[in-house]
């Protein structure tokens, strides 16, 4: 309901409404550890599912939640059409949620993996939420990102998610040189690698997933995998080349 008290800021110059102007960016989202949520469907799919990771609601209008169930606990915001804007960074034009950023506890590769673990070092946050969108999909629920990863929080790696941050454990973990040091079984996608198609895929997996352009360093001995194509083009996009992989293992051990 639209109902109850509603804070307003008008200023982008409140206080309050710097942190959140911060928080569009990876910097500020380090900085105060909280996040905002955009999008018409998800936020209130996230509200819904998961109410306890947010605290603050911001709006232009209250009659934009009229029928919501928004918990006691969310503060609620009316904000001028300037802040609001400058916050809605994806121009979504609806509500908000404030969030606070997850503790993601360091990954322990001397450890066997558990199930299928990604392994990811995407540095654009849009590709990085289309890798998550599509773990989420096909059952990797534990995320390993590495250094070089975007932040899982970053707006537009939530919004290309989907809320599959929600769904997913999310751990730290090394930089590159450290990698050869995992505990298997563990494979990494690169086109130079063995034909994908007649792998047998185990159950319990650390996939590897390279940075965007440079892959995977060469000095690392892993398994190498590649995906079969025509030919009529040079490489895959890095989060279509990982859903691929990520499907195929799905199939492989369903």
């Amino acid at each position: 309901m639209s109902g109850g008290f509603w804070r307003v800021i008008e200023s982008l110059q409140n206080p309050q409404a710097k942190i959140w102007e911060q928080i569009t960016e990876t910097r500020g989202i380090k900085k105060y550890g909280e996040f905002l949520l955009a999008g018409r469907k998800a936020v209130p799919e996230a509200l819904a599912a998961h109410p306890d990771r947010f605290h603050a609601l911001l709006a232009l209008d209250p009659a934009q939640i009229d029928g919501w169930a928004l918990p006691d606990h969310i503060e609620k915001y009316r904000l001028s059409r300037a802040l609001f804007e400058a916050l809605d960074v994806s121009g979504t034009g609806t509500p908000l949620l404030v969030g606070k950023v997850p503790a993601m506890s360091a990954a322990d590769l001397s450890a066997p993996p558990r199930g299928l673990e990604l392994v990811c070092a995407l540095g654009d946050p849009n590709n990085l939420g289309a890798a998550l969108r599509s773990a989420a999909a096909f059952g990797a629920q534990r995320i390993i990102l590495m250094n070089e990863a975007a932040h899982p929080f970053h707006p537009k790696a939530l919004r290309a998610a989907a809320n599959a941050q929600f769904e997913l454990v999310l751990l730290r973990g090394p930089s590159w040189e450290t990698l050869d040091e995992a505990a298997g079984p563990i494979f990494a996608l690169d086109a130079g690698g063995e034909d994908m198609a007649l792998v047998d895929w185990p159950r319990d997996l650390r996939l590897v997933l390279g940075e965007e352009g440079r892959g995977i360093p060469e000095a690392l001995t892993l398994r190498r995998l590649s995906i079969p194509t025509t030919g009529a083009v040079e490489s895959l996009n890095a989060t279509v080349a990982a859903s691929l992989a990520l499907y195929a293992h799905y199939i492989a051990t369903r």
